[in-house]
């Protein structure tokens, strides 16, 4: 168990490092650069420009640049942005609280909803509900998060008046910000649960028509017993699977829902940093997110050792 999360652990350096060196040259391919959009064109002064690049040491070949990120991000320095002048990590620090609880909320809608559809669908199959199920997973994968956002942003906010738009309702108490998370973590966890409530109601299905399923049946045992504590159990493997690169994707798949519902989170600040040429932020929350999704599936590995006593006696 310790090799294979050493294992784990190491190969998260290779990923990181091949991110780091995409990321870096990626936002360098987009047309113009952080001084052009500082200057403007109308404004440009070429001594001023030649100064501005010598500060932000954009005046030296793009492999001098990424190795000298490269060498203060081994000592912990994800840089400084260019047009805050604050550094990286302290914004991504500033933001992060907002885009996990999002992200979280999101997950959570996403269990809530999934996981019993699924068990339901899958020990009533073919019924009506069974069907219902399934038509609103389908329905549920197919509408793009910033159109179902705007949706119930109609009903729910212009229509109805229920709750509020935008924002994060900083300052309003729990249940005042509540308000605001609704929407937003309702957009996000729809998609989410209809691609888990799929994968729980296929692998119940197979679990249900396993021999120790029909074993337990036979003992006389309540349906509940057998579905709770026998298939559901065996049946969450794949779905933990599912759920993990979900909860992995999330902080970095919240960049159109904070966006359609203005959430001061880590995707506008990327959004923000891209739009800006702002190279040293877009990098850094880059890489910080996938450092996030790679713990997140060691996690994951982990949590399977727990579901599957195969894996921990090494058969």
């Amino acid at each position: 168990m310790l090799r294979i999360t050493l294992i784990r652990l190491l190969s998260v350096v290779p990923v990181l490092f091949g991110i780091s060196v995409i990321s870096f040259l990626v936002i360098r391919m987009i047309p113009g650069d952080v001084i052009s959009s500082i200057m403007g064109q109308d404004f440009a002064d070429p001594v001023v420009e030649a100064e501005l690049r010598r500060y932000f040491g954009l005046d030296v070949p793009v492999h001098e640049q990424f190795l000298h990120w490269l060498g203060a991000l081994l000592q912990g320095d994800l840089g400084t942005s260019m047009r805050t002048g604050q550094p990286v990590l302290e914004e991504i620090m500033d933001r992060l609280p907002a885009t996990l609880l999002l992200a979280v909320s999101a997950l959570v809608v996403s269990i809530l909803i999934s996981i019993p559809l699924g068990v339901v669908s899958a020990t009533r199959r073919n019924g009506l509900l069974d069907a219902g199920t399934r038509v609103g997973s389908l329905i549920g994968l197919s509408l793009p998060n910033f159109w179902l956002g705007i949706l119930l942003i109609y009903v729910f906010s212009v229509t109805l008046g229920w709750l509020p738009s935008q924002g994060a309702g900083e300052g309003q108490g729990f249940w005042g910000s509540l308000k605001y998370l609704i929407l937003p973590a309702v957009t996000l966890g729809a998609s989410l649960a209809a691609i888990s409530m799929r994968m729980t109601r296929s692998s119940m299905l197979e679990v249900l028509n396993q021999d120790y399923v029909r074993t337990a049946r036979a003992k006389g045992l309540a349906e509940r017993v057998v579905v709770g504590r026998h298939a559901l159990r065996n049946s969450l493997i794949p779905v933990v699977t599912v759920i993990g690169i979900q909860a992995g994707a999330l902080l970095g798949g919240t960049v159109i829902v904070e966006q359609v519902f203005a959430w001061p989170g880590l995707g506008t600040m990327v959004l923000r940093g891209i739009s800006q040429r702002d190279y040293p932020v877009v990098q850094g929350t880059l890489l910080f997110l996938a450092f996030f999704y790679v713990v997140v599936n060691l996690m994951v590995d982990l949590i399977y050792t727990y579901l599957d006593p195969r894996l921990r006696s090494g058969h």
